[in-house]
């Protein structure tokens, strides 16, 4: 069975997706301990609320290191959420910008639609040889955002959707995979979704 280390730094409520991950197959850890988050075979970096408050409760645990160094070591990192948003260059809210962590090029800025935030079920965009959503090309997640990545993400295989303008949904490059949307939220896609990615580790 896979470990897995869901990074405690201090966003939101865990414990769905612990859970989710638990179903999905995987050995999960709670914790900030920056050396069993480093040696575990995925680690899942989530997050809710402001990107400001997550990179400040990421940084104190030194969170962005940890995440810089599993990737030269290409071992799997996957963010959920804002834990997507900081991974990177920088986050604008109210006017406000913070640095990311830096490892994909761009900016997280609001979107542009009639209704934010972009709550609810929908559709994505899958490219061709997707490992994350191997299966689920015609499936529908669950979005809770007013903030998002625009365009498609150099280097990597971007899933994209649609809420007023298009924007990112989900990045696979290497060892790094990243959701928007909440697959733990996101019923019986989202349980293979992590299935899939917990089956990579392996």
């Amino acid at each position: 069975m896979s470990s897995v280390v869901l990074l405690d730094y201090g966003s939101g409520n865990l414990r769905s997706a612990e859970r989710a991950l638990q179903r999905a197959g995987a050995e999960v850890t709670l914790t900030k301990d920056f050396d069993t988050a480093l040696e575990a075979d995925g680690l899942v970096v989530p997050g809710v609320g402001a990107f400001a408050a997550c990179m400040r409760g990421i940084n104190a645990v030194r969170g962005g290191t940890l995440v810089w160094d599993r990737l030269r070591k290409r071992r799997p990192v996957l963010g959920i959420c804002v834990g997507m948003q900081v991974l990177f260059e920088t986050g604008v809210e109210h006017g406000e910008q913070t640095d990311g962590l830096g490892v994909l090029p761009g900016a997280v800025t609001r979107l542009e639609a009639d209704v934010v935030p972009h709550m609810g079920w929908n559709t994505v965009d899958v490219p061709p040889g997707s490992t994350l959503f191997d299966g689920l090309e015609q499936e529908r997640f669950y979005f809770v955002h007013s903030y998002a990545v625009h365009g498609t993400v150099e280097d990597a295989l971007t899933t994209t959707a649609r809420h007023g303008e298009p924007f990112v949904a989900a990045v696979e490059r290497g060892a790094l995979s990243a959701t928007q949307f909440h697959p733990e939220k996101s019923g019986d896609a989202g349980a293979a979704l992590l299935h899939n990615w917990v089956k990579s580790l392996s």
